[in-house]
């Protein structure tokens, strides 16, 4: 158990290009070794790409449902009872949501070999936006995980 105060949750601020703070959290997820300027060239890279994929909505649309299609709604999280570790259910908070989702987004994005990253990462969103790819499974898996271990939502505290 945590002994110190809860952190503070601070605001994300808005983009320059579009004014957005899940364009802001996307940048910084992409982000490696604080270099933001090129992690900013990869996203905008990518939005770019996904405009030209997509002509008739904006990339700030496909975004947004990317990552609504792509969030948990479950997990499962450790609890430690008598002894034994179980699995239980958990709802996630709206902020993970979007914090998993962006994340999977990135990581499976940055997985793909052989792609710059650019491409890779709109591969990804346009995947995610159109309800498949690698990070809608994950988010799949997840859900079956929480629906295998419903036994132990009791245990919820």
């Amino acid at each position: 158990m945590a002994r110190r105060r809860q952190a503070d949750k601070r605001e994300v601020v808005e983009d320059g290009k579009f004014h957005s703070p899940l364009v802001t959290r996307l940048v910084n997820t992409v982000m490696i070794s604080g270099k933001k300027s090129t992690a900013q060239r990869i996203v905008y890279g990518a939005f770019d790409q996904i405009a030209e994929k997509n002509p008739q909505s904006s990339p700030l649309e496909v975004l947004q449902r990317a990552i609504d299609n792509a969030k948990p709604r479950l997990e499962v999280k450790p609890r430690r009872v008598g002894g034994a570790t179980y699995q239980v259910p958990m709802e996630v908070p709206s902020d993970r949501q979007a914090s998993l989702a962006i994340r999977w987004i990135v990581q499976f994005a940055d997985a793909r070999k052989g792609l710059p990253m650019k491409e890779a990462l709109a591969t990804e969103i346009m995947e995610a936006y159109q309800g498949q790819g690698n990070a809608i499974r994950k988010r799949d898996e997840v859900h079956k995980m929480a629906q295998a271990n419903k036994a132990f939502a009791h245990f919820r505290w």
